[in-house]
């Protein structure tokens, strides 16, 4: 097969399939019920990203219209709901500052390009191998951050910079110098409303009630705060954003750093959807082409960057989804909101979107799981505490590469325990007496378990061969689990070493994996030449045996009583 016909079969399994498309058709009641409840859930929420990010509720609703969509129908899991979410949000605030609404859709877009060739490469499968303590620790920081960054809007204080911890400190201080209790109370209701009573009553869109009771509150009593304004029209489609090329170098950066939280927050939420679901599982590259997509053209309609949302996907499973028909009526119910009750929304304290955010971040944390790693696994907590501290203090890929460095640093280090090389008693039970104390005398043999790689090297490996007496050894490589250049090179200096002082070395059990490192440090050959590679170890012992009687090496006789 040709490359170009390789590539476009590679292209054309990442595009939607017909059964998928007929499966939004065979259960429509379900589906739609779960999408109108999905709806519900995310309306606040993605009122309350839009305004986070800095472009507005109407962005953040726009998202969610489009974005959900898009990566329903393209995407590789048939009950996900992608949207803006509080992880992406965490990402684009400093990008509106620094490049500002303009740079934040070119972002996307290259994100978007950065997820297809993902998806493309096959590279989504990666994602397995990031750790749990990572992800809990991701997921605890973005709740910290998402929480500090709420704290202006929940006081009533207008503050703004890219340190969420300095901004909420700023608008702290700033609503003490001139208290009022209005946005702090509302924000304090709505927290405590969604928490408790969404916890005794899940099913109900008890975030939704919320929100608009606060809206009826401040439109009766006539309270003084801030509020989510007009909402622009989500069909009004900005165009291409006003963005030069030179200026795309700049903002390449900030994409991979979208694109990157875009992949691990939507296999994490698709992985999640397969295990609350029975059936089909999602295929993790037509996932990252759906956000792709998505990301793409959810810009050209003045969105926000977008990816799935696992608060969403839930709820939509819970609700009975089973295609993606589910996600597209959610993202159509969200278009007739924007529609006809924009007016509505309007009066939406932002308040009561802090409250809304609260409350998410509060219910993000897995606090079972996290006392449950904290008891069992000191080591996996330290991973979780680095990760979390990283993303509160860092953007949220460097500490994900954080995250990733201590846990694989600590990975090794508990591989590396697994290493030995220890000294052995020989098998002589079938040599005679003269020959066991030729053997027991003048030959020493280690047995290598385990790896020897970097973090497992033995520094003292020559160490036990320093008696005088010792003419022949023997390295028993049958239980070496795995080797590196590192390893190689200090089995190869061992080697050298010991002939170096007369003394014979024999190999025995070298697997072929292993061979090709021995070799490259041209030690393998030479031993070759001289018949010391054996496949088992009593070759060996035999062959050791023979070398000193050839060397004319003899007992010592027994000291007289």
């Amino acid at each position: 097969m040709s490359a170009a016909a390789a590539a476009g079969e590679r292209g054309r399994a990442l595009l939607p399939r017909r059964d998928d498309l007929a499966a939004m058709g065979r259960h429509p009641g379900p589906d739609i019920v779960a999408g109108l409840t999905v709806a519900v859930v995310a309306l606040p929420l993605a009122l309350a990203f839009g305004i986070a990010t800095g472009l507005g509720a109407g962005a953040g609703l726009t998202s969610a219209i489009v974005a959900g969509i898009v990566a329903a129908v393209f995407g590789g899991s048939h009950v996900q709901v992608s949207g803006p979410t509080g992880a992406m949000t965490v990402v684009l605030v400093p990008i509106v500052a620094e490049h500002g609404p303009g740079g934040v859709l070119a972002v996307g877009m290259l994100a978007g390009v950065i997820l297809l060739v993902l998806a493309w490469s096959g590279a989504a499968r990666a994602m397995r191998f990031v750790p749990l303590p990572v992800i809990e620790g991701f997921t605890i920081g973005i709740a910290a951050v998402i929480a500090l960054q709420q704290v202006p809007s929940a006081l009533g204080v207008a503050a703004e910079g890219e340190r969420p911890a300095l901004v909420a400190l700023d608008a702290l201080t700033g609503w003490l110098a001139d208290p009022a209790v209005a946005a702090p109370l509302i924000a304090v209701l709505v927290t405590a409303g969604i928490l408790v009573l969404g916890g005794r009553w899940p099913r109900l869109p008890v975030a939704l009630g919320a929100v608009a009771a606060s809206a009826v509150a401040c439109r009766v009593l006539g309270l003084d705060i801030a509020r989510i304004g007009a909402l622009p029209s989500p069909l009004g489609a900005p165009g291409l954003p006003d963005i030069g090329v030179g200026d795309l170098s700049g903002l390449l950066p900030a994409a991979l750093a979208v694109a990157a939280l875009a992949a691990l927050e939507s296999l994490l939420s698709a992985s999640v959807a397969d295990a609350m679901s029975v059936g089909r599982r999602h295929d993790p590259d037509r996932e990252l082409a759906g956000q792709g997509l998505a990301n793409i053209v959810t810009p050209l309609f003045g969105g926000v960057p977008a990816t799935a949302a696992i608060a969403r996907t839930a709820v939509n499973v819970r609700a009975g989804a089973r295609s993606r028909l589910a996600a597209v009526t959610h993202s159509v119910a969200l278009l007739v909101v924007a529609l006809g009750a924009a007016q509505l929304v309007a009066w939406i304290p932002l308040a009561a979107l802090a409250g809304v955010l609260f409350a998410t971040t509060a219910r993000m944390v897995d606090v079972s799981s996290v006392r449950a790693m904290w008891r069992a696994a000191p080591a996996d907590a330290a991973v979780l505490a680095v990760t979390a501290a990283a993303t509160l203090a860092l953007d949220l890929v460097t500490a994900v590469l954080i995250g990733l460095g201590v846990a694989v640093v600590i990975a090794l280090r508990a591989y590396a325990r697994i290493s030995k090389v220890e000294e052995l008693p020989l098998d002589t039970t079938d040599h005679g007496d003269e020959e066991r104390a030729l053997l027991d005398r003048h030959v020493i043999a280690y047995r290598f378990d385990g790896p020897l790689f970097f973090a497992a090297s033995h520094a003292s490996l020559i160490d036990p061969a320093v008696r005088g007496d010792v003419r022949v050894v023997i390295f028993r490589l049958a239980h070496l689990t795995s080797l590196d250049t590192t390893g190689a090179a200090l089995l190869a200096d061992t080697i050298t070493s010991l002939e170096d002082r007369g003394v014979t070395v024999l190999l025995s059990g070298l697997q072929p994996a292993h061979e090709h490192l021995l070799d490259a440090f041209g030690v393998l050959d030479r031993l070759r030449h001289e018949h010391h590679v054996f496949a088992h170890t009593p070759d060996a012992i035999d062959h050791a045996l023979s070398h000193l009687r050839r060397d004319g090496v003899r007992p010592r006789p027994a000291r007289a009583a």
